[in-house]
């Protein structure tokens, strides 16, 4: 283009006027706050919030209230696009670019436009080639079958053929880790390997140099010699060394390793399952004490008088009167309800036991005192029971001498005392029991060898004895209550016998040290005994021999056990000074098992030279229960 002015001269290009501001992109500028990575909550107790680049202070901008901000917020119409610099503490609004940049971030996209799925340039052609690069002739082995893959394939038809490998069937993956406490199917193929137990890590007196406390003295070194090689703590001695260049072989070191490998050999390593079972589901489940009353819970009368440790007491059959024997010598009868003592007859030696005679028909009690048992009306029944006792205890002229026992009428003094029978062992008696029709009692004296357990009729005054050679100590015999059985109570058996055939019927297995005790239940199939060793052994005699419960909620030793005639109850004394008491209820279904539950702990006598309790018996009628104790006193709980 020529110039229109001068012909042949290019037009003067025109360039835009130049602004002497500096306005370049401040992207990649540094901030004007210069702190760098330190928090700016560091700043939070300061008027300011950092440093310019020339090193002053950048104040904090003013902010008003929460009114102020909201005030502002409505009024501007670019507070939505407005974000605040933390560092400057500026309000800066963002631009459209800035915000297209935002939404696509948001949505996933590339914030620079950047775009993946543009069309592909196929720089190279894919069209193959018909010419190949080569025209050399394929080798002949390619065409012939190759005998290794045939090899390969005959061994898969085989395995097939022999069920080693089924077609079709995959491939179960045995699993990494296995769960080693459950109980289920799969423990039979976890991997049983269990790895044997480490070596103990060495001592600090195995050291070559160890400290002079290590050290044994010369006498423990002779005492360590003297012991035998099972006996001594350890099977080495620790020595001391200058250099570990000195130390010599190890003399042991042969046999230390063959009792290793006797102990990989021999020692069984087994893995136990451990079993998930709910700790509450062992418990269990038991009624409340409240729904099975009644039972005594409190004291009602307590009778003194004996000076002396009561060993003994008994209940007449109808409830109204209580005998107790005690170690002043003393025989006393009480009024059960009033608590009065009504009568007391002395007694040579001190009374070991007391027991009425079960038939209401007779008022009779058996004192055992020492060798001597006495047989007392003590006239305190009706006048018709008084006069069926005397008339069942008149004096015979004649009474067959026995080698046994002696039967000696009384004497005057002693009858108007209302004393009807004496009868003199050989040695001292411990304990008496009657027959359910009160014709016949038994006695137990342990020192007497093979006649220690004795039978006595009393309308014919005779004794008998009924076991040619003792088969234990024995403490305790007991009547069946309908059957012609009896059960004698050795230390550690009860056997049970049957006297109309003479033989042994059963053998129960108590398991403890020591009987002490033994009552039968009124429906004659459970049994309870007693033992020193504070054990209450309940036994199922149509169940086992061996116990059904075994019971242990004394400290001390128990004394004496009872069941209650007519309630389901069942009691135990002890030298704790206390009583516990048992609801105890035996079904008349042969498959349900009876019911235990302990329902009260009394607290009854105090310990007195270390005994507490040594006897209890229930009331024949009333669900109350009598104590005597070493303390002189007899109570009642009801």
């Amino acid at each position: 283009m020529t110039n229109p002015t001068i012909p042949g001269v290019l037009p003067r290009e025109v360039h835009p006027e130049i602004i002497p501001i500096y306005d370049s992109d401040t992207s990649d500028e540094e901030t004007e706050n210069t702190i760098g990575n330190v928090p700016l909550e560091w700043y939070d107790d300061f008027p300011h919030i950092g440093y310019d680049i020339n090193g002053k202070k950048i104040m904090r901008p003013a902010k008003g209230d929460e009114l102020d901000k909201f005030l502002a917020k409505m009024e501007d119409p670019d507070d939505w696009k407005t974000v605040e610099d933390e560092k400057s503490g500026k309000k800066i609004v963002l631009s459209k670019e800035e915000l297209e940049m935002i939404r696509k971030i948001q949505g996933g996209d590339y914030a620079d436009g950047y775009d993946p799925y543009e069309p592909y340039v196929d720089w190279y052609t894919s069209d193959v080639m018909v010419t190949p690069l080569s025209a050399a002739p394929e080798p002949k082995s390619r065409f012939i079958p190759s005998k290794w893959e045939g090899r390969r394939i005959m061994k898969i038809v085989r395995a097939i053929r022999k069920g080693w490998i089924v077609p079709g069937k995959k491939k179960e993956e045995k699993p990494r880790f296995y769960a080693l406490w459950d109980n289920d199917d799969e423990a039979e193929e976890r991997p049983n390997h269990i790895p044997a137990p480490k070596l103990p890590l060495p001592e600090n007196d195995m050291s070559y140099n160890p400290p002079a406390e290590y050290l044994p003295t010369e006498e423990e070194i002779e005492e360590w010699k003297k012991l035998d090689p099972e006996d001594r703590p350890k099977n080495y001695l620790p020595k001391k060394y200058s250099s570990l260049r000195a130390v010599p072989a190890y003399d042991r070191f042969i046999e230390e390793r063959f009792e290793r490998c006797l102990d990989l050999y021999l020692c069984p390593r087994v893995r136990k399952n451990k079993f998930q079972i709910d700790p509450e589901s062992l418990i269990p489940k038991l009624p409340d004490p409240k729904d099975l009353q009644p039972f005594p819970t409190s004291l009602a009368i307590t009778y003194k008088g004996h000076n002396g440790r009561v060993r003994s007491i008994s209940v007449d059959p109808t409830g109204q009167w209580l005998a107790s024997g005690s170690e002043d010598k003393t025989l006393r009868i009480w009024e059960v309800v009033t608590g009065r003592c009504l009568r007391i007859w002395k007694m040579e030696e001190s009374i070991t036991n007391v027991s009425w005679n079960p038939n209401k028909m007779f008022s009779l009690i058996a004192v055992v005192a020492g060798d001597t048992v006495k047989l007392i009306n003590p006239l305190v029944a009706s006048n018709e029971v008084q006069h069926n006792t005397d008339e069942f205890l008149k004096p015979q002229s004649e009474i067959e001498k026995s080698k046994h026992a002696e039967w000696i009428n009384p004497s005057t003094s002693e009858a108007k005392n209302g004393i009807r029978q004496v009868i003199k062992f050989e040695k001292n008696v411990t304990y008496i029991t009657w027959h359910r029709r009160g014709d016949y009692f038994a006695t137990v004296s342990p020192d007497a060898a093979n006649s220690a357990v004795l039978v006595h009729q009393i309308t014919k005054r005779q004794t008998q004895n009924p076991f040619k050679k003792s088969k234990g100590l024995v403490q305790r015999i007991q009547f069946h209550p309908s059957k012609p059985f009896l059960f004698v109570a050795t230390q550690n058996f009860v056997r049970i016998y049957n006297l109309v055939k003479q033989e042994l019927i059963k053998k129960l297995q108590t398991g403890v040290k020591w009987i002490s005790s033994m009552d039968i239940h009124p429906g004659g199939d459970n049994l309870i005994i007693g033992s020193y060793d504070k054990r209450l052994c309940w036994f199922d005699l149509d169940l086992s021999v061996k116990p059904y419960k075994t019971l242990r909620y004394h400290k001390f030793a128990i004394r004496n056990v009872c069941y209650h005639k007519k309630y389901p109850l069942f009691a135990s004394c002890s030298d704790d000074g206390n009583i516990n008491i048992f609801h105890g209820m035996v079904y008349n279904d042969m498959l349900q098992n009876p019911l235990i539950v302990p329902v009260k702990i009394i607290k009854a006598h105090e310990i007195t030279e270390n005994l507490g309790v040594l006897n209890c018996e229930f009331h024949p009628i009333q669900p109350w229960i009598f104590t005597c104790g070493a303390d002189g006193n007899i109570k009642l709980f009801s």
